[in-house]
Parts: C-alpha cells; sequence; structure tokens
C-alpha cells in the first residue's frame, strides 16, 4: 500500500472489512431495501485500520510513471509479435 500512495502522491487507508468491494455491494442493497437508515449508519460501520502517506518525491514519481509505461510498450510489442 505504500507503492500505492507513492505512485498516487496521496494519502491510502486500508479498511478493517477485508472484502470491502462485498461490502460495498451489501450497503448498497441495503440502502436500497431499507435496511440501512442512510450514509450516516453506513459512515459510523466503517473503521480504517491502517494508512499510508506518500514519500516519493513528484520527481521521482514522473520517473517511475514514464519508465512503467516504457515497459507496458515493450511488452504489448512482445505479444504483439507472432512467432
Amino acid at each position: 500500500m505504500q507503492f500505492q500512495a507513492d505512485v498516487l502522491g496521496s494519502h491510502v487507508v486500508a479498511p478493517a472489512a477485508a472484502e470491502i468491494t462485498a461490502t460495498g455491494a451489501a450497503y448498497a442493497a441495503g440502502l436500497a431495501t431499507g435496511f440501512w437508515s442512510g450514509l450516516d449508519e453506513l459512515r459510523a460501520n466503517y473503521t480504517i485500520t491502517h494508512g499510508w502517506e506518500p514519500h516519493m518525491s513528484a520527481d521521482e514519481r514522473t520517473r517511475g510513471v514514464a519508465a512503467w509505461r516504457i515497459g507496458v510498450e515493450r511488452t504489448l510489442d512482445l505479444a504483439g509479435k507472432t512467432g
């Protein structure tokens, strides 16, 4: 997660719920059916267990993303070649 914070240049958090996608779907269904009273009730259930702050400089992030894009392009070029 530190890598995501560095690349995004943003604070990243990890929720207590391991399956946050499933939790989100359950919350949406519960809101639609009236099981949950509203978003405030859902926010009260949301707990953050960890947080990460970016440590990468903007220049380092720019260079890293550029190098990643070159690697993706090379991979796509190799995948497009037939033997």
